[in-house]
């Protein structure tokens, strides 16, 4: 029996608690803003509201008044800064430098990446009102904080992702997608990002990374964060609905195929590994469950690998830290 949970960062495998009537009701009602979002249209998806209903979830304590009130800042920050008449690529390095340069229009507080938290471990570190706060960000942070500004701005942008990583995809005046490595505050080509994620022939065939993602679709890359949330906390049901809502918005999302498959991998370490030594152990009246289970939690990690999904090797991870101990070393960015 296998699985693993993937965030975007770090791999987890966790147990879980069992969960009755009741509690899965309450988990109903709890998950009811996020289903609604899911089912909002295309065109009247609000991407601070949808970080900021997501980010709630995770910290209820989150005062979205403040953050948005912080948003309508910068937003007015990056506009007073814009003069008439800019191309669109223009007015996209007004906003880049808004956020990364220091002036008094961020306070002289630009924004960076967390060089202490690279891999993300800390979900805290990955809430918007965290990132205003510390002005310290990550690949899930910086990307949506663009991504938000933008769509402020009337600029044409969308979500995309890399193994492990996000980004923003930016349409220019000559109608090409570029993309906008948030957490650098610069220009990336997908071949870079190919050869640096390990991104292989079947997913690119796939498209399962570097695709400009829907609105909806978006929703579901910031659900991913409360998808690590629920796994930590050993909520498999939750883990399990909020993966289906995202697969049903992105049926090749594999981070919430990963994530689905591992929420079946819990069940099976509640209800059976952890209470009956060996399989024939387990009642025959239980036995079906236990199969059906087994075939999900294996069908649903074979579904990620199928789609060109490859869990990052330690080589991977440990070239990405030395990375990291350089640009600290510089007092860079990665």
């Amino acid at each position: 029996m296998r699985s693993l949970l993937l965030t975007l960062g770090a791999i987890f495998i966790f147990g879980m608690a069992n969960v009755g009537a009741a509690a899965s009701a309450q988990s109903s009602k709890q998950l009811a803003p996020l289903h609604a979002l899911f089912q909002t249209p295309e065109d009247q998806i609000d991407l601070a509201d949808a970080k900021l209903t997501i980010d709630r979830l995770i910290d209820p304590s989150t005062d979205k008044a403040a953050v948005l009130r912080e948003l309508d800042a910068l937003t007015k920050a990056i506009k007073q800064r814009t003069p008439v008449g800019l191309t669109k690529r223009a007015e996209l390095d007004v906003l880049l430098d808004t956020l990364y340069k220091p002036g008094p229009w961020n306070g002289s507080k630009p924004f960076s990446y967390d060089l202490n938290d690279p891999l993300g471990k800390n979900r805290q570190n990955k809430l918007l009102a965290t990132y205003l706060r510390t002005r310290k960000g990550n690949c899930v942070s910086m990307p949506i904080l663009v991504a938000i500004l933008g769509q402020r701005l009337g600029l044409i942008m969308a979500l995309a992702t890399a193994p492990d990583h996000v980004m923003v995809k930016f349409v220019d005046d000559e109608g090409r997608w570029l993309n906008v490595e948030a957490t650098a505050g610069g220009f990336k080509a997908d071949s870079s990002y190919e050869r640096e994620t390990g991104i292989g022939p079947l997913a690119i065939q796939n498209e399962i990374y570097l695709r400009p993602l829907s609105p909806r679709e978006a929703v579901g890359v910031m659900a991913s964060t409360l998808m690590e949330q629920y796994a930590a906390q050993k909520r498999g049901g939750d883990l399990l609905a909020v993966a289906e809502m995202a697969l049903a918005a992105n049926p090749k999302d594999t981070v919430a195929i990963i994530h689905k498959a591992n929420a079946y991998y819990l069940q099976l370490q509640d209800r059976y590994v952890s209470k009956y030594p060996r399989p024939v152990d387990i009642p025959k009246d239980k036995q079906a469950d236990f199969q059906r289970l087994s075939r999900e939690n294996l069908a649903w990690f074979s579904k990620a690998e199928e789609l060109g999904w490859a869990p990052k090797t330690p080589e991977q991870e440990e070239k990405y830290l030395q990375s990291i101990q350089r640009e600290k070393g510089r007092g860079g960015r990665p």
